[in-house]
């Protein structure tokens, strides 16, 4: 259904007739787009607004703030076997290298801290759920493991306070380690408490 959206933040541009799903996707690729190249800490709303050639306040109007803009920005088909597993350099790498490079996402700081808006700790707490525990609590079930809901949650708990310790600096032998040694620390860490 097409709709008359103001967009006072384009230069020259009045009201127009937009489609509001159109609207809402442009919004979701702009975002998509700027998380990827800045992440969410470093992304604004009106920065995503201004991509999206759109009015920067529907984004509250149809996701209800940027960290639900985020979440909806975030694939949902990633649980397949193709999903690194976490005892996977790689992946202890990528999550690292991301962290710092990009900064935490909402998803993470699920993880570590709760989020103000309830509706957002619960879709982030499911998609960590989704994308880091489930798998490998079924691994460590399957393997007779005691506990392997509570270990894979401690799993997915070091490898996110690991990321966050690095990028942060606070902890300068962590911060200025060698990239290959902290995979390989983390690993082994990751190892013993997995039982692998």
């Amino acid at each position: 259904m097409a709709e008359t959206e103001q967009n006072p933040t384009m230069p020259g541009s009045g009201a127009r007739t937009r489609n509001s799903s159109r609207t809402r996707q442009d919004l979701l690729d702009a975002a998509a787009e700027l998380f990827g190249e800045r992440g969410f800490e470093r992304t604004t709303i009106r920065e995503i607004g201004e991509r999206a050639g759109a009015d920067p306040a529907l984004i509250a109007r149809y996701f209800g703030n940027k960290a639900a803009l985020y979440l909806a920005t975030l694939p949902t088909d990633d649980t397949g076997p193709e999903l690194p597993d976490i005892l996977d350099p790689g992946r202890i790498e990528d999550t690292l290298r991301r962290v710092a490079g990009l900064g935490p996402g909402p998803v993470l700081q699920a993880v570590v801290g709760k989020h103000d808006d309830d509706a957002v700790q619960a879709a982030a707490s499911a998609r960590v759920d989704k994308r880091m525990t489930e798998g490998l609590e079924r691994r460590l079930s399957d393997a007779d493991l005691e506990s392997p809901r509570l270990r894979a949650q401690l799993a997915v708990a070091a490898l996110s306070g690991i990321a966050l310790a690095r990028s942060a600096g606070t902890l300068e032998a962590l911060s200025d380690a060698d990239p290959d040694e902290v995979v390989r620390l983390t690993g082994a860490m990751l190892r013993t408490l997995l039982g692998s």
